[in-house]
């Protein structure tokens, strides 16, 4: 039988953070994107909007696409790819200062309240560590990337988001998408970076997950009639307000996608009364 060593509890809060970490964080510091704790957003705001909505307006105005008759939906009129890359993927990048600076403080809420038993601040510190193993790994990473561009991509944004209308990125002969110079951008740099950012925010809501279920396993000092009625773990529910900016990407994202079928696509919204 294992036996937990009996160390008293540190007083020094633990560091714990979903968005330091991992080669893509460590790649934009080198760029001088991020700073130490995820500052500098609008940055990487303004760099990510260079990258990915940019050459689609350079690309689209040399091929004629950008507005005018020659296509059914010319690039200035397309409010998907708008809503995406000038909307959705800012929230996305803000999310992660708000979550980096909320979540800090709400793991270190364990030690400051006691709740964490004598010799169990060992298992806690494991989970920690276990946690920063995962958003430090570049496997995952790696795997994150295959997904996207294997299936990101190629099945599920062809199959759900593009249209079969002529497009400034294209148009669907044969039941094949035929690209242009953009539609090419668009579908190797562009649509994989967003894609990858919110897949790795996924990856990031599973390692929290994972994180709060390994703390359930701890006999933590709870207190049953504390006021928060929660035991004293109700410090845990503020941390849900620091994902509205990333609920809220996800919300424009869908938007964006809705209103392009609505405008262009002659699809309607049904309910049922």
């Amino acid at each position: 039988m294992k036996t937990e060593p009996a160390e008293p509890l540190s007083p020094e809060l633990p560091d714990f953070s979903l968005i330091l970490g991992g080669p893509l964080f460590q790649l934009l510091r080198r760029a001088h994107l991020s700073g130490d704790v995820a500052d500098l957003v609008s940055r990487r705001v303004i760099a990510l909007a260079l990258i990915t909505w940019l050459p689609l307006l350079a690309l689209s105005v040399v091929e004629g696409h950008a507005w005018g008759d020659s296509v059914k939906v010319p690039f200035l009129f397309d409010v998907d790819v708008h809503a995406r890359f000038l909307l959705a993927l800012p929230l996305l990048i803000v999310a992660e200062l708000v979550v980096h600076q909320r979540m800090r403080l709400v793991v270190g809420t364990f030690v400051k309240r006691g709740l964490l038993p004598d010799g169990g601040r060992w298992r806690f510190d494991a989970a920690i560590a276990a946690a920063m193993r995962l958003r430090n790994s570049v496997l995952a990473e790696v795997l994150l990337i295959a997904i996207v561009y294997g299936l990101g991509v190629l099945f599920i944004w062809r199959r759900h988001a593009a249209m079969d209308v002529p497009t400034w990125y294209g148009m669907t002969v044969t039941g094949k998408l035929q690209p242009t110079l953009a539609g090419w951008w668009l579908g190797c740099v562009s649509l994989p970076l967003v894609q990858f950012i919110l897949l790795r925010w996924y990856f990031r809501l599973l390692i929290w997950t994972r994180f709060l279920w390994q703390v359930s396993r701890i006999d933590l000092r709870l207190v049953p009639i504390h006021p928060d009625r929660a035991g004293g773990l109700g410090f845990l529910s503020t941390v849900t307000y620091a994902f509205a900016p990333l609920l809220a990407g996800q919300g424009v994202l869908l938007a964006g996608v809705m209103a392009n079928k609505i405008f262009y696509a002659g699809a309607k919204l049904s309910w049922n009364s």
